[in-house]
């Protein structure tokens, strides 16, 4: 059971299924009902990226309400303000070799060489749960586990990954217009791409360290990432959209004064971002919106794409329904956003584009910001920093010194537990004296 505060915060846990649908039978009414009987001022709504457990994503939340709760303790907050939160839990899988060491005991089972069947199955099936997706797991983990020296077998993996890829009309296309789908699987140079020899050991009686398919079955193992980060992409927009926006808009009926502050990390930052899509028509209840190490494009508030004058990004024009600022934290220590990301998107889509502009035009707002939005840019800075902060307007926080720490695929994606970053969310939310 949840706890019913957290760092002494009135506290609510709701959790989401893969359409983005309360599991709890009549949840949008109860849930508002819920934080109406328990009134506060302000309700921040913490979305977590990818996670493997209930526990975890719960942690998280505690973690960064006890980042605020001291942030506050020390700098006292504006009088009769009241903070509650929301803890929103939806299905997102993360992969072994991307999670904090010493929380698996210091042993990844996707991390130092091939899964095993059994490992692959247990750890993606929170993403896919069809028995044709499972079939298709089964046999990816057994090319995977023995890396044949066969092209053939390459191909079959790539068809085999064509049908976790979410099909051509479930992507959200406007988020990068222009380019055409590819939901054939990645290509054999997309595989060696992908591929890095130093972090992949090869099985016993698979193959040799000197042949060229040792560094293509490394490439099929990132493509196999990449794909379930598309789902969890396209996840997070329905997240948004069906779920959490028409809740916001529930809570916003019932108590017209709340003030909602959305606050999501990776993938969780783009669930939270679609919220403004899904909100009913009329006044926002948003006051503002933390983008902490997002997962998504950073072209997707843009109203014009730099490179394809003719589009927008999926989110254009959704920043009005911000009343107040949104603020982006980037740092190129973060990985998972510098290049996993990007490469995912050469595993969804192709164009004419060489890797280098792909690298580029599908950089995440993790790694460099918002883009073609008039963000302005400065530092993330210590508690008591006063931020040049405008509703509607766009700030990318520079947090190269801040979120630094992490290795693995991931790097520091998940470094996100600061201070800095509890005092962004508070001023952006002018709470904080």
């Amino acid at each position: 059971m949840p706890p019913s505060t957290v760092a002494g915060f009135p506290y609510s846990e709701i959790e989401f299924d893969e359409t983005g649908q309360l599991t709890v039978p009549g949840g949008t009414v109860l849930v508002a009902e819920q934080v109406r009987s328990r009134p506060v001022t302000d309700l921040f709504v913490l979305c977590h990226g990818w996670n493997n457990s209930h526990g975890k994503a719960r942690r998280g939340f505690t973690r960064f309400a006890q980042q605020m709760r001291d942030v506050l303790d020390e700098r006292g907050a504006v009088a009769d303000r009241t903070i509650g939160v929301i803890g929103v839990i939806w299905p997102a899988m993360r992969w072994a070799d991307e999670l904090d060491p010493v929380a698996v005991g210091g042993a990844a089972s996707l991390g130092a060489g091939p899964p095993s069947e059994a490992d692959l199955v247990t750890e993606l099936g929170v993403m896919y749960r069809e028995s044709q997706q499972r079939a298709a797991l089964a046999e990816l983990a057994r090319l995977l586990a023995e890396q044949p020296e066969s092209y053939a077998d390459l191909e079959r993996f790539q068809r085999l990954l064509a049908d976790l890829v979410p099909a051509r009309g479930a992507l959200d296309e406007t988020e990068e217009a222009g380019s055409a789908l590819l939901v054939d699987g990645p290509t054999d140079e997309v595989f060696d791409l992908l591929g890095d020899e130093s972090e992949i050991s090869a099985p016993t009686g698979a193959v040799s360290l000197s042949s060229p398919f040792r560094k293509l079955w490394a490439g099929a193992k990132e493509g196999l990432r990449q794909a379930t980060y598309w789902q969890m992409k396209h996840r997070a927009g329905e997240l948004g959209r069906k779920g959490l926006g028409p809740l916001a808009g529930v809570i916003h009926e019932r108590q017209p004064g709340i003030r909602v502050h959305l606050v999501g990390h990776s993938f969780g930052a783009r669930a939270v971002s679609f919220t403004l899509a899904g909100l009913p028509e009329g006044k926002s209840p948003v006051r503002s919106l933390l983008l902490v190490q997002g997962a998504f494009s950073h072209y997707a508030f843009a109203s014009q794409l730099p490179h394809d004058t003719e589009h927008s990004g999926a989110l254009a024009g959704m920043a009005s329904r911000v009343r107040g600022p949104i603020a982006a934290t980037f740092s190129a220590h973060d990985t998972a956003v510098g290049r996993l990301y990007p490469l995912a998107s050469i595993v969804a889509r192709q164009d004419a584009a060489s890797v280098a502009d792909f690298v580029s035009r599908w950089r995440a707002i993790g790694n460099d910001g918002a883009q073609a939005v008039r963000a302005s840019e400065v530092e993330l800075g210590p508690v008591g920093v006063d931020y040049p902060y405008v509703a509607g307007g766009f700030i990318n926080l520079d947090a190269n010194d801040i979120i630094c720490e992490g290795d693995g695929p991931a790097g520091a994606h998940s470094d996100i537990f600061h201070p800095e970053i509890a005092w962004a969310a508070l001023t952006a939310a002018k709470i904080v004296r």
